[in-house]
């Protein structure tokens, strides 16, 4: 059932892979979600890549097309970010999310002790939608596709446990392979949205469709990290 006010996370996912509709001046489908906290604001956009100053102008969203980018920023994700409790949220609908491109291979993304990073990347080009979870008391971060949960039986995987964001498969000893391909079959259109609210429901994290479709959050530019 979509969350009829609109906040709360599943609503993203519901829209994980619809075709897209015109333009607009905010967010809808495709979106990918990076999460942190225990961390500061700026800081942490800044080792995304976000140029200072470019914050400090307190651009919004819906404005991106009307700001010059830097010749030598390269390709550039235009997201939107903002806070929810301890959380600060970025949004990004280009094919994956900027930190999952970057934590491992770009120094400042890396993820500290004690700061917890959650990142739901769609890869709508090559590779599978992902989970990312960096929980903060040592420096690792863990990885499950979507359908998966991370194997470490946390406070996370029970989340996306309870949402039905994990799937049955053949190796878990109760299901054949036969069933697990007949229910991933009957049900694979509704994973993204188990898996944000999943999410959404472990982080206590929501965040408002009307304001990300309306583009009215503060906008930052972060440069794609060159692999």
């Amino acid at each position: 059932m979509s969350d009829q006010r609109g906040s709360g996370l599943r609503w993203i996912g519901e829209h994980a892979y619809q075709e897209a509709n015109g333009r607009m001046p905010g967010m809808l489908r495709g979106i990918s979600l990076t999460a942190a906290r225990g961390v500061d604001t700026e800081e942490f956009l800044v080792r995304l890549g976000a140029d200072p100053e470019q914050l400090e102008c307190g651009d919004l969203y819906k404005e991106r097309h009307e700001l010059a980018i830097p010749p030598d920023m390269g390709d550039v994700s235009r997201a939107m970010y903002g806070t929810c409790g301890a959380w600060l949220y970025v949004l990004e609908d280009t094919w994956a999310a900027t930190w999952s491109l970057g934590y491992r291979e770009v120094p400042e993304m890396e993820p500290l002790v004690g700061e917890e990073i959650i990142c739901l990347t769609l890869n709508l080009g090559p590779g599978p939608s992902r989970i990312l979870h960096a929980p903060g008391d040592d420096a690792r971060t863990w990885q499950a596709e979507f359908a998966e949960s991370t194997g470490r039986n946390s406070n996370l995987d029970a989340a996306l446990h309870a949402a039905g964001a994990v799937f049955p498969t053949a190796y878990d000893g109760v299901h054949s392979q036969e069933e697990a391909s007949r229910y991933f079959e009957e049900h694979h259109h509704d994973l993204p949205a188990r898996v944000f609210a999943g999410i959404g429901d472990y982080c206590g994290l929501a965040i408002d469709r009307a304001t990300v479709e309306a583009g009215t959050l503060p906008l930052v530019l972060l440069p794609v990290p060159q692999l």
